[in-house]
């Protein structure tokens, strides 16, 4: 069996690791949702809010702030914007809704083990501290917090 060491953060990039941890649970929770045969009404609802609340301004703070430093042509830059553009797609997709949020959950959670994994190593290992002071002044240190009007996962 082999164990896995943490992946070492830089400081300024641990609140966006945390903003991934709640998103592979929303994940979790998609999924968790549809195995328990809840209504999709009710999983869409969640979805709706978490999107609103979280994952816009997630996306919007890596695209400004963090993808940059790679340069618009760097190979995990396009990774990764095209991975946004496909979870925003899902998102908004009507039809099938059911398949689109188990397909959306499955590339949130690849998007997150990638940028984790693969992104922001490359990130970490190019950036200046003046480049990571900068992020420092635009990162979102609130904590999350749940909405518990309907907490269908449990």
């Amino acid at each position: 069996m082999s164990v896995t060491t943490p992946i070492k953060r830089h400081k300024i990039l641990q609140p966006v690791s945390r903003e991934h941890h709640h998103t592979l649970l929303l994940v979790w929770k998609i999924r968790k949702g549809f195995n328990s045969k809840i209504d999709i009404e009710r999983i869409k609802t969640y979805v709706k809010w978490f999107f609103e609340n979280h994952i816009f301004h997630h996306f919007e703070f890596e695209e400004k702030y963090l993808y940059p430093i790679l340069g618009e042509t760097h190979p995990l830059l396009i990774k990764a914007l095209e991975e946004h553009r496909k979870i925003k797609a899902y998102y908004l997709e009507e039809r099938e809704v059911q398949q689109n949020l188990l397909a959306m959950a499955d590339l949130l959670e690849s998007h997150i083990r990638f940028e984790e994994r693969e992104l922001f190593n490359e990130i970490q290992n190019v950036a200046s501290e003046e480049q990571f002071q900068f992020i420092s002044q635009h990162t979102n240190n609130a904590k999350f917090i749940e909405n518990e009007t309907d907490k269908f996962w449990e």
